[in-house]
């Protein structure tokens, strides 16, 4: 007679239950139709090889050595590791948010012996004060979830959840991006290391000749002081070049989770610098949107706070919770469990603290807030992100022009060192003439060197930004809110 009527009464209300607050809606964000300052893709110019969005970009360079570092780095890496406990914690405080969903559900038993005193009891022989009571029972209740209290707590757990994955899908692409950059700079010092030891040879050689000429009375002293502090200049960079090695070395190492000197015998072995495609094709920077991390990150945790706000409003309106109990009671232990010894409990509770409004809207207010900074952020995500697009993309395609005029600039002065020095040898110039090739010489090819190192990196830096996919074959889904 009881159930019945509360059984009624429950299933009213949850036909009726609603979720307050504001329910999300990714914000509309106006984005241009393509990137500027760049130029359009030629058809006739190789691009990169297509690969899924979020793939592996390394391998477009085609570097086992690289790769193989890359693996390494998204198994060990310790940064890494703590975004996954990151997002692992996310999943069990999502699992916890559920769980309210459900009836809490206890069991308890009692036993207890109890004399009561002869003030208590006047008259009662002292053996008749004695009493025993044994009882045991299970017991639940359940928040009535009318108003969506729990259901936006639950829905802002599985946003935080998503947010965490696309953190640590982020963090993955930044590690990644930085090993290869740390790889192509090692690769790049190698280079202008053996520029610089080429150059100082070559410089050595005018030295003992200008030294050879002196003592035949052809030059004079002030000629070989300059030929021997232009030879010292060139040689002071070995060193330097030397230790900006085996930082990078040790950087990579300290990515792939090892200690810095660990890499150092592998790496040491000069390589030359991996072939950087031509062209990049980065799509639209609505397709960049679509697959960066950070900015659907940004979109879950506008998600998040906009749950939130539904779970303060919850907070005006009142608390029902359905409890039960079913049980034994019995004065003896063997009769704990018969027929008669049965207790049951069926009550539904309302907690409403109304006259605590003003703490509520004070809480509904800051939730408020919380959503508006999470909108702004988001939209400044969105900018960022093509503002970082652009940026490499624009520098990319530069540097690959420099270097067409670098090449030419090493080319053409190594020719021309070749014949000042031939010229000299054959008392047609003097040595200043020499001097001045030469370090020209050794000035353009290791900027040439440094230009290829930058437009390597600076093919990292675009397949960052396109968060290490290629856009031509994004998945078909749709893009609600960018335009």
């Amino acid at each position: 007679m009881v159930i019945r009527p509360v059984l009624t009464v429950l299933a009213t209300a949850l036909l009726a239950a609603c979720a307050v607050g504001p329910d999300h809606v990714r914000p509309t964000v106006a984005v241009p139709a393509t990137f500027t300052d760049v130029a359009p893709p030629d058809a006739t110019v190789a691009s990169a090889a297509p690969a899924p969005a979020d793939g592996a970009f390394w391998q477009a360079f085609g570097d086992p050595q690289l790769s193989a570092l890359v693996d390494d780095t998204l198994a060990a890496n310790h940064d890494l590791r703590i975004a996954l406990a990151r997002y692992d914690r996310a999943n069990a405080l999502l699992r916890g948010a559920r769980f309210e969903q459900l009836p809490t559900v206890d069991a308890s038993a009692r036993g207890a012996s109890n004399r009561a005193s002869a003030d208590q009891a006047p008259g009662v022989p002292r053996g008749a004060r004695d009493t025993d009571s044994f009882e045991a029972g299970i017991g639940a209740s359940w928040e009535l979830d009318l108003f969506g209290r729990v259901r936006r707590g639950v829905e802002a757990g599985r946003a935080d959840v998503a947010a965490s994955a696309d953190d640590l899908r982020a963090l993955q692409v930044a590690i990644v991006g930085e090993v290869a950059t740390a790889y192509l700079d090692l690769r790049g010092l190698q280079e202008r290391l053996r520029v610089a030891t080429e150059n100082a040879g070559n410089q050595q050689h005018t030295l003992a000749l200008v030294d050879a000429r002196r003592e035949a009375g052809q030059d004079s002293d002030f000629d070989g002081a300059r030929a021997s502090a232009q030879a010292a200049s060139t040689s002071a960079r070995i060193p330097m070049l030397e230790a900006e090695i085996a930082v990078a070395t040790h950087r990579i190492a300290v990515l792939t989770g090892r200690t810095p000197d660990a890499l150092r015998q592998q790496l040491s072995a000069a390589r030359a610098l991996p072939e950087v495609p031509r062209t990049i094709d980065p799509g639209t920077p609505a397709d960049i949107l679509r697959v960066r991390p950070d900015v659907s990150a940004a979109e879950h945790r506008l998600h998040s706070a906009t749950a939130r706000v539904g779970v303060a409003t919850a907070d005006l309106f009142p608390r029902l919770t359905l409890g039960g109990l079913i049980g034994s009671q019995a004065g003896d232990l063997g009769a704990l469990f018969e027929r008669d010894s049965e207790t049951r409990l069926v009550a539904l509770g309302i907690d409403w603290s109304f006259l605590d409004i003003g703490r509520v809207r004070a809480r509904i207010a800051a939730a408020d807030a919380d959503a508006s900074a999470e909108l702004a952020r988001y939209q400044q995500t969105v900018l960022r992100a093509l503002e970082d697009t652009g940026n490499a993309l624009v520098r990319f395609e530069r540097a690959h022009d420099a270097d067409v005029e670098l090449e030419r600039a090493a080319l053409d002065s190594a020719r021309a060192a070749r014949l000042a020095r031939l010229r000299y040898e054959a008392g047609e110039t003097g040595l200043l003439d020499v001097l001045d090739a030469e370090r020209a010489q050794l000035e353009a090819e290791d900027a040439f060197a440094a230009g290829r190192t930058r437009t390597a990196t600076g093919a990292v830096a675009v397949y960052r930004a396109m968060a290490g996919g290629w856009p031509q074959t994004l998945p078909a889904r749709e893009t609600a809110g960018v335009r």
